[in-house]
């Protein structure tokens, strides 16, 4: 909202030395957002004077309409000044910008030959001047002495505020509310403009029958002026604060509206008495009724609109716009005056649904003041008379269905207990009053407040605390930091969920987030069988995205859609993962198993209880998906595409960071090739799987052929205990080599994990070397090498030794799976 200062300080006695920066400060103080100030004075730098046009000589020899003019500006002669506009006659007062002046724009006024002529200076408009878009000719001034400055009476000795106005603050949107907000801040007297003339009583008679047949509006009045010329030209001073406010002039009943608009905050309508036919009706619109508004749009209805109408239908959108059937036109002589009070959520609703913001909605729906329907409607048809000529009609339509405002109960010492500063009684009730309530008091320790008409705001005793503290000054709240409490840094899951990710991005890895929410479909694209539990999801009762209600109860489910669309972008070569939850549902939850909680008071304990047994089980899952060249080709070299092993590899890196070890072993899962998938176990227990994507899932989910994936349950790794300090020993290794012959189905990593068993605490390292087939060694058989490092901390191993921990390894392995070593 734009408001100038001068309009501001006819309502609140600005101190006469009070700067621009003393003002800009006081406005954010008392909480309003400002967003720029704009000097009018520095608009236009140099002479900028009252003339007088004492002669005019038509030019005729040019194309366009030329005049010559002399005009008096207060020296010993009259300025030669060359002027294309025809709204002025000789004797006419304009303002002219001398020698020396430049205006808007950078445009610079010089003397100079034009037209065969001298001009020196310039007959301005008000366009030129940047005081507002007319220019349809230059402006005649009404009254002023010649050769004065011209500025303080076309406006440009102003200063504008354009501010803010949040939602919280609707009784700023008025000169009147920040004028109140401005006094009290500065501690300077406050005219209210409301209370300039005293309202008059209802007649029994209406100036227009009227009927409300609706509860969504609380009040509804009327006052009627006859003979008004509805279209006349609008005082000067109105209109310079119309144009200061950022409205264009209109014509005199538009231009008082909107005035009065701006000044109380109140929205007004104008009506074309004699285009209304019968009596006038406040209802809800009827389903397919439509209404051409102002902006000369059709409109569709929707039966929770508010309407006003008569026997033809809808006239006017109410609180929002009025309607072109009975908007005021040049040969309107007779004006019906509407000032209303709507509910402010039924006008929001009606504005969101039409996607139509006007002045009057976005007053209306902040909470426009209910007191001042019939104040500003009878001030509204003075003016007509005043300005517009016409006779005000005796009768009065107030229809007043407002509720009694409701006190609040507060104890004196909340503000203190609640902002950490001491307020006393005194200042409680003062700062109280000074918002606009009446302040009773109930008992030594709580007040009873009942907030003003123009406070919709204030309904809890918080919100009165609100007001205290803005009221008394932000400024008095001292600015400290909170002392930290000591704590014990991030949990044992917080830093293993760290050193995952961070072991993953070492190694090429790109992590990402995706929303865990999939569609129905996903369960089928990804090849889960029809008893799956990982179909059972748990689904969104009111979701993002209507495709997508249900809660993920794999990572891989919603990280494949990253993946998509980075293969979408031309990306081919991808490693990627993401660590985060899924959803699985609590036992014996169904899809339709609800639990209501209320949102006007709180859940008694019974029902939160019943609401978190329900609430989904969440263990915490990495997923990592590749595709295209794990090494990518280069001069001489082939390069080598991704494949099952690279994802083995990558679940060995989570659970070596998670601080477990694992081991691989076949396995067969959706959505992995039956051939190509690895069972990753922990301590026993089997916490997922890695390997190569089935070719029909990578089909159905749009990858590339041969991509691979891994998914690990993060949650069922168990937290490693205290690492026991290592022993470093500063003799030599006794390296040993040991080959053993097993059968083709025993795994590598089960004979490792025997001769690991068997080598005993000497085992330093051990490391497969070498896998050798051969008829040699039977049918169905293979040769495992391993390199045993073996170290003692307080000596040097002989030979004999080291041949005795391999012996005792092998041992081991023989008995569990039949090894022997190779000859």
């Amino acid at each position: 909202m734009r408001i100038p200062v001068s309009w501001l300080a006819e309502y609140a006695a600005l101190p006469a030395d009070l700067s621009t920066a003393d003002l800009d400060a006081a406005l954010v103080e008392a909480g309003l957002e400002v967003e720029e100030v704009e000097d009018l004075r520095a608009n236009v730098t140099g002479p900028l004077v009252v003339g007088r046009v004492a002669s005019i000589v038509e030019l005729t020899d040019f194309k366009k309409p030329i005049r010559h003019c002399q005009v008096e500006v207060g020296e010993a002669e009259p300025r030669s000044i060359i002027c294309g506009a025809r709204n002025f006659a000789e004797g006419d007062l304009v303002v002219v910008a001398l020698p020396g002046a430049e205006l808007p724009g950078g445009f610079k006024i010089a003397s100079r030959q034009t037209y065969g002529r001298l001009s020196d200076g310039m007959i301005c408009s008000a366009r030129e001047l940047g005081v507002s878009d007319d220019h349809e000719g230059i402006i005649v001034l009404p009254e002023g002495t010649v050769g004065e400055d011209a500025r303080p009476l076309i406006g440009l000795d102003d200063v504008v505020f354009e501010l803010a106005i949040t939602p919280d603050m609707g009784y700023c949107f008025s000169v009147r509310g920040i004028a109140r907000e401005v006094a009290h801040r500065l501690g300077v007297a406050f005219t209210d403009p409301a209370g300039i003339e005293k309202e008059e009583p209802a007649t029994s008679s209406q100036p227009f029958p009227i009927r409300v047949e609706t509860d969504g509006c609380s009040r509804f009045t009327l006052c009627a002026v006859r003979g008004v010329d509805a279209n006349a030209e609008s005082p000067k001073w109105m209109a310079k604060r119309l144009t200061q406010a950022g409205m264009r002039p209109l014509g005199l009943a538009v231009d008082v509206t909107n005035y009065l608009m701006l000044e109380l905050g109140h929205p007004l309508h104008a009506f074309d008495r004699d285009k209304l036919n019968g009596g006038l009706v406040v209802r809800c619109a009827h389903a397919g009724e439509t209404l051409k508004t102002l902006d000369d749009a059709v409109r569709k209805l929707d039966p929770e609109d508010m309407v006003i109408c008569d026997e033809t239908g809808p006239l006017s959108l109410a609180g929002v716009m009025g309607g072109q059937t009975s908007e005021v036109g040049p040969t309107t002589q007779d004006v019906l005056i509407e000032a209303a009070h709507w509910n402010p959520v039924a006008i929001a609703r009606t504005s969101r649904r039409h996607k139509l913001t006007s002045e009057a909605s976005k007053r209306y729906e902040r909470g426009a003041d209910p007191a001042l329907s019939l104040i500003a409607a009878q001030r509204a048809a003075a003016l007509l008379v005043e300005y517009g000529g016409g006779s005000l009609e005796p009768e009065i339509a107030d229809i007043d269905h407002r509720e009694p405002a409701k006190q609040i109960m507060i104890p004196v010492g909340l503000p203190s207990k609640t902002v950490g500063v001491e307020y006393d009684r005194y200042l409680v009730v003062s700062m109280l009053e000074a918002a606009g309530c009446t302040v009773g008091v109930v008992g030594d320790e709580v007040l009873a407040v009942t907030p003003a008409s123009w406070r919709p705001d204030l309904t809890d005793p918080v919100d009165l605390v609100e007001e205290v503290a803005r009221l008394h000054g932000y400024s008095h709240i001292p600015s400290s930091i909170p002392r930290a409490i000591a704590g014990t840094g991030l949990t044992s899951s917080q830093r293993r969920r760290r050193r995952v990710a961070r072991a993953l991005a070492d190694n090429g890895f790109v992590e990402t987030y995706t929303f865990p929410f999939v569609t129905r479909d996903r369960a089928d694209e990804l090849g889960l069988d029809e008893k799956d539990p990982q179909r059972d999801a748990v689904a969104v009762l009111n979701p993002l995205d209507d495709a997508a209600p249900l809660l993920r109860t794999t990572v891989l489910a919603s990280l494949v859609n990253a993946v998509r669309t980075n293969l979408a972008r031309g990306a081919k070569d991808l490693a990627v993962f993401e660590e985060g939850l899924v959803f699985k549902p609590a036992e014996g939850w169904t899809e339709l198993d609800v639990v209501e909680l209320p949102v006007t008071r709180r859940p008694d304990d019974e029902a939160i209880a019943a609401a978190i047994r329900r609430l989904p089980v969440q263990p915490r899952h990495v997923a990592a998906i590749l595709c295209g060249q794990a090494v990518p080709a280069g001069i001489g070299e082939p390069g080598r595409a991704v494949d099952w092993a690279d994802a083995v590899e990558a679940a060995g890196i989570v659970v070596e960071a998670a601080g477990a070890e694992m081991t691989a072993a076949q396995g067969k899962a959706a959505p992995w090739h039956p051939g190509r998938c690895a069972e990753i176990n922990v301590d026993g227990s089997v916490i997922g799987h890695a390997g190569e994507l089935h070719p029909e899932v990578c089909e159905a989910l749009g990858l590339p052929k041969r991509t691979v994936a891994m998914e690990l349950d993060l949650t069922a790794i168990p937290l490693p205990g205290l690492a026991p300090a290592p022993v470093v020993s500063h003799y030599p290794a006794t390296l040993i080599d040991v080959a053993v012959v097993v059968a083709e189905s025993v795994p590598a990593g089960e004979v490792e994990a025997a001769l690991r068993e068997g080598a005993g605490e000497l085992l330093d390292s051990l490391r497969l070397f070498d896998v050798y087939r051969d008829a040699k060694l039977g049918e169905d058989r293979k040769s495992l090498a391993f390199k045993l490092e073996l170290r003692a901390a307080d000596r040097t191993l002989t030979n004999e030794e080291g041949v005795a921990v391999r012996d005792a390894a092998v041992a081991v392995a023989a008995e569990r799976y039949g090894a022997a070593i190779r000859d």
